[in-house]
Parts: C-alpha cells; structure tokens; sequence
C-alpha cells in the first residue's frame, strides 16, 4: 500500500482519471480516519458529511432492516448515494474490521463531480446499481470485466512487475506462458511477499507470484464472482474464455454490483466452526428463497444463489473433515450430481455425490475416504441436505472409486445400455467438481461426452429413458393429479413439471457433447449448436421458465405461511389465467418429447 494519500489516489478509479493539479489538490482536502472494528461510521438516515474510501480493513453496508448488502475492501468507496440525493445516509455503514479509510468532503465530492465529468459518470452508474440490486444477480461477468489485462511472463523481475503496475495503474498482473494463464501477482503480493521478505528486485515474479488462480467464465453470474471471492478471500478474478484469458474483474469493479443476503450465507458459511453453526446457516436458505422470489429474480438466478450456498457449506465440510481427519493420503476430488450439479438447488433439496479418487490410491487409504465422506455426507443431512434415498452418495463403496474405476463405469454404460446404466449414466452426465483436483474429471468427462455422442445405440437408448417422465396432462384442458395418499389432486412439479425438461436438456447435451450441466444453460446451447430448431429451442426454453417459477412461487407461499416447502402444488392454488398458461407450458414439453423421441428434436 503505498505511504502518502496521493498515492493511493492515484492509483484508485476514478481518481486515476484526474489532471495532476486536481490530484494535488484533492490529498491536500481529504482526511485519512482510523476506525475499530464494530465503530458504526454511520447510521442510516444520518446527515452525511464526507465520502469514503476504503484504505484497509472491511466495511459492512446494511440496509434498513439489517439486512447485508455489501461487504466493502480495500478501494471501494461508500456514501456517494446519499450524497448525490438529499445528503442522507441511504444505508448503514459500519467497520467489520480495524479499518483505515480517507473522507472526502462533502462539498470536496460534489465540486469533483461537477468539475470531471469521468468521475461524474463513475458515481452516476453506481447509483441506479445499488438502487436495483435485486437485478445485479442477473449480470454476466462479460459485462461487468476488464479487458485484455496487462500481463507478464514468469521470469519477469518483480521490479519490473512492480513498474508496469505503476505505469498503468492496476493493481495485478496476469502472468501467462503463451496463451495459458500459470499464475497473478498483485500489489498485496509484491508488499507482503516482496518488499516484507527483502527479496532481490531481479527475483522472478514466479516466486511471489500466486499460481493457477481461480478462474471463471464470462458467461459467468456476478453473483458467482462475489460468492467466490466472499468464500475464499480473493480479490481478482481472472476471466477465461475457452482456455483463453479475456479479463479480471476486480473487488473494486463489485462495489456497486453486489448479491443481496446470499453474500452473507457464504460468508458465514466460511466462518462457520462446527456443524452446527452450519446447521444454523443453511436453516436461513428458505427465506433467502422467500426474498428472493419476491424480488422477481429469474429462477435461474435464484436456485444460482441457493446452490452456491450449497456448493460452500460442501466445500466447509470438506475442509473440517481434513482437519479432523489429517491430509489425504492421494488427491481426491467430491463431485455433486442431481440439482446441486445443475445448480438447481430450491427450498427443498437432497444430496447426491461422489469421490473420484487419484489412481494412485491403496486399499489402505479408502478407510480416510470412507470417514471423510461419513463427516461430510453427515454434516449436509444436518444441514437439511437429506441422505439420498437411492444411496447415491460417496458414503456408498460404489461411487468412492480411483479415477481408472470410473472411466470403466462410463465405458460399460455406454457400451451396454440397460435400463441400470441408463438410469445412472442420466444421473452421472449432470456430475459437477465441487472440492478437490478437479483435474480428476476434466478428461473423464471429455472422453465421455464424445464415446456416448459417438454411440447412437446409447443415445437412443438414453432418449427413450429421458420419456418415462410426462408432463401431468388431463383431458379437456385439466391437469392428471396424484390420484391417492398425501398429495391426492396435486401436482408434482419436480418429477412431472421440471423433471422431463432437465431430462431433454441432458440429451441435448449429450448429443451436442457440451460441458454444461445447468439446464436452462443446455438449452440455450442446444439452441446455439442445432440440437433442436430455433423454434422448438425457445418454446421449449419459455416453457421452462413458466415451469420452474410456478415451482418456485409455490414453495415461497408455503415458507411465507410457516410450511415445509415441497413440489406438490394443486392447480387450484392458481388462477383460471395461471392454469390455463401452465398447461400450455407442458403441452410445449409433450411436444418437444415426442419430436425427441421420433428422432426430429435432436439431431440424428
């Protein structure tokens, strides 16, 4: 961090953007203000007086209920919102650790804003963003990321690093081989693992250097980001596209994009000490839900921000058993299948897993695995994620196999199709890395996909299997209910509502051999690669979307009225409108099944 005030203007947006007179001038008014950790800087409804960036430390923003919208770091700045309105604290901002940060005044921010039009606009975007946060979730990473970051080769000095960081103020560099990113240096790494150890300026960034960092999609949500770099306490995230970097995204370039109270979940999630605190976090997921829907989120998003919360209690799990348990005697790696694969997770959800195993694994090491699983498969039960009736878990020998194991699994479903293989190739094929090397499956899929694309004995077989589940279609316009026992006159809108469109989607993948596992996400390719006509492909997609709301409405009424959520609805919950479209949805997915399975909604 550098010493003087001007500095770290200087190299923080939009400040960077100033003439060197108004920079000046700017160090010359601002004050730099130590605060404890707990101090409140200000409540909400307070008169405002300055804007403040952040130096060091965390900065927690809540709303008016208390509810977390933002968890702030080094180079985010607060308090603008009110400043540009009424001068009002919007929120309440209180210092989550000892913290410094610099206080511009009040008059100070509004003569910038009104003499620099860059900075002008920086502040005016972050004010409708925080205003409509309940859509930030629905952003891509594409759309919020830096381009073409500026990179540097491994046996670069760390001065050298140090100087081209300088020259074009960023805080990281990306360092590539080629086209493959090996590894990101930042600032905090050149003070704490450079200058702190006394290390020659010609020493390759290589040694300071964090290697194969953590990497997501542009087609990625900003909520993953934000979830990512909540959980693991990161703050660049490179940006690859197909093996290729395309950009970074910064916790700066979040400040003004962040989730709602999911962010809290995975952070506390990552805090968590025992299974029971865990317990008492997930016990929180059906009001996210709740707020969730009411918000109007796509459903999509919402099961995204569930899963996620899913996807860190797992990895929590993961990291407690180890230090219960010691280090892994070989590399393992714990893969989820079923809604938490697809990142599908609602209100109501059971676990399906597995371990994929380094194949240098001894039969002496699965008695570490098979306990690591009991921990973790134990915990999630506590946590509400139920065992799995069908015993498809990690706890289960069957599915705790060294990688040689599992690429025979997949070669004997496919190269003979009996309804058992076909039931649990359909299960596989929605496989997910969860925690662990995922380099243990990134061939086995690979492989997979193009030996079961090849087969078109399997994929007919895998075709008829994805039919067995029908939309629930009556005569005259009705719905076919459950005829008997608990849930007589309703409908099953997992099995019967979601349930055949996530069984078309993994053909579609399958044919098209595509990586994806999130449903909507294998339509929408399915659409892209030919797997099924443009008009099919969308109609099949808005039935989707019908289905799924409907599902998810269902089970935030239930929560809002103090009951177990579940997906049994009757039709008489809805409207004579909301019945009359439900039932134009399933005839949509009755359709695009009998194209699939007279060979015309895939490709042949």
């Amino acid at each position: 961090m550098p010493q003087t005030t001007r500095e770290i203007l200087a190299l923080t947006h939009p400040y960077d953007s100033l003439p060197p007179e108004a920079l000046d001038h700017l160090a010359e008014t601002v004050v730099r203000r130590d605060v404890d950790a707990g101090t409140t800087i200000y409540p909400q409804g307070a008169p405002l007086d300055a804007l403040y960036l952040i130096i060091r430390g965390r900065v927690e923003i809540t709303d008016e209920s208390g509810a977390l919208l933002s968890i702030l770091g080094p180079r985010n700045s607060f308090g603008e919102r009110g400043l540009m309105r009424d001068g009002l604290a919007a929120t309440t901002a209180r210092a989550d650790s000892d913290s410094q940060l610099i206080a511009v005044p009040a008059d100070t921010f509004r003569a910038l804003i009104a003499d620099h039009p860059r900075v002008a606009r920086f502040f005016d975007r972050t004010r409708p963003a925080r205003a409509k946060r309940q859509d930030l979730a629905t952003m891509r990473l594409a759309d919020m990321m830096t381009p073409a970051p500026h990179t540097a080769t491994p046996d670069t000095p760390i001065r050298a690093a140090a100087q081209t960081m300088r020259e074009h103020g960023v805080s990281s560099l990306m360092i590539t081989q080629g086209d493959t990113v090996t590894g990101i240096v930042t600032t905090r790494d050149l003070t704490n693992k450079a200058l702190a150890e006394g290390l020659a300026p010609d020493t390759p960034v290589r040694a300071v250097m964090t290697a194969n960092p953590m990497s997501l999609p542009p087609s990625a949500l900003v909520s993953d980001v934000l979830h990512v770099m909540v959980e693991r306490r990161i703050t660049h995230m490179p940006v690859i596209d197909d093996g290729r970097l395309v950009g970074i995204l910064t916790q700066t370039d979040l400040t003004r994009f962040q989730a709602t109270s999911s962010a809290a979940l995975i952070r506390d999630v990552a805090d968590a000490d025992t299974v029971d605190d865990l317990t008492g976090i997930v016990a929180r997921i059906p009001q996210l839900l709740v707020q969730l829907v009411g918000g109007h989120n796509a459903h999509q998003v919402v099961t995204r921000l569930i899963t996620d919360v899913g996807d860190a209690t797992t990895r929590r799990l993961l990291a407690m058993a180890q230090e219960q348990l010691g280090p892994p005697p070989v590399p393992y790696l714990w893969l989820a299948c079923g809604s938490q694969g697809r990142q599908e997770q609602t209100g109501v959800s059971d676990q399906d897993n597995c371990l994929i195993l380094d194949d240098a694994m001894q039969p002496q090491h699965d008695a570490y695995f098979k306990a690591l699983a009991t921990f973790v498969s134990d915990g999630l039960d506590a946590c509400g994620y139920f065992y799995c009736p069908g015993d498809m878990m990690a706890t289960a020998d069957r599915w705790r196999q060294p990688l040689r194991v599992w690429t025979q699994y997949f070669q004997k479903w496919i190269a003979k199709p009996d309804p058992e293989a076909q039931m649990l190739a359909s299960v596989m094929f929605d496989l997910r890395p969860i925690g662990g090397d995922e380099r243990l499956f990134a061939d086995l899929q690979a492989d997979t996909l193009a030996a079961a694309a090849g087969n078109s004995i399997f994929v007919a077989h895998m075709v008829s299997n994805s039919l067995k589940h029908t939309p629930p279609l009556g005569l005259f316009r009705g719905f076919a209910t459950v005829r008997s026992g608990e849930h007589k006159n309703q409908i099953d809108l997992k099995h019967n509502g979601v349930g055949p469109i996530v069984d078309l989607g993994r053909i579609y993948a399958l044919q098209g051999q595509s990586a994806q596992t999130n449903t909507r996400a294998r339509l929408e390719a399915a659409i892209d690669g030919g797997q099924v006509s443009p008009t099919g492909g969308r109609d099949l997609l808005d039935a989707y979307d019908m289905i799924a709301e409907a599902r998810l409405e269902h089970q935030a009424r239930q929560i809002r009225r103090g009951d177990t959520p579940d997906n049994f609805m009757a039709p008489t919950d809805l409207s004579d409108f909301e019945r009359s479209h439900l039932r134009d949805a399933f005839v949509v997915v009755k359709t695009m099944q009998s194209a699939a399975g007279q060979g015309r909604g895939i490709l042949s």
